[in-house]
């Protein structure tokens, strides 16, 4: 009787153990098991979108507020169309609010962050968000940084 109490305790430690790995896969994931609440949707138009994703987060000052729900191109404008998903508790945007993507860290995931602005007039659901700062492509830098090292050297030799 004593052995089956023990297997049977090392059993639930064990089913114990492989749900708290899983819940900490899925919140490491960016996958939720349960729903945020009331969300609102904003869009917002970026020249170059290079490493942003689905499920990225949305971040102002420091803070998570919503996350990256699609991601699509603008037909008549040829840029990048990013759908987000932000918390109601953060209804009162500027309308000239400002997004920018940014990494976490010099080579970490990319995200959306976002600036208040000061106008009087908000932001509600489905309004667009058009000052933006795409994101900074680490091999366009390199190229802009050895071309102008190359047009040095050229005019030297001059």
């Amino acid at each position: 009787m004593q052995t089956r109490t023990l297997e049977t305790g090392v059993g639930l430690f064990i089913l114990a153990g492989m749900l708290a790995l899983l819940l900490l896969a899925l919140r490491v994931s960016g996958l939720t098991v349960s729903t945020t609440g009331d969300t609102y949707k904003l869009y917002a138009y970026f020249d170059n979108i290079s490493g942003l994703s689905v499920r990225a987060k949305v971040a102002m000052a420091g803070v998570a507020i919503g996350k990256v729900t699609a991601i699509d191109l603008d037909r008549n404008s040829y840029t990048g169309r990013v759908t987000m998903e932000l918390e109601k508790r953060v209804d009162n945007l500027p309308i000239d609010s400002t997004a920018s993507i940014l990494t976490s860290g010099l080579l970490g995931e990319k995200y959306i962050g976002l600036s208040v602005g000061g106008e009087e007039k908000l932001l509600k659901d489905g309004d667009s968000i058009r000052d933006t700062q795409s994101a900074l492509v680490l091999e366009d830098l390199i190229g802009k940084f050895m071309m102008n090292t190359v047009n040095k050297d050229k005019g030297k030799e001059e």
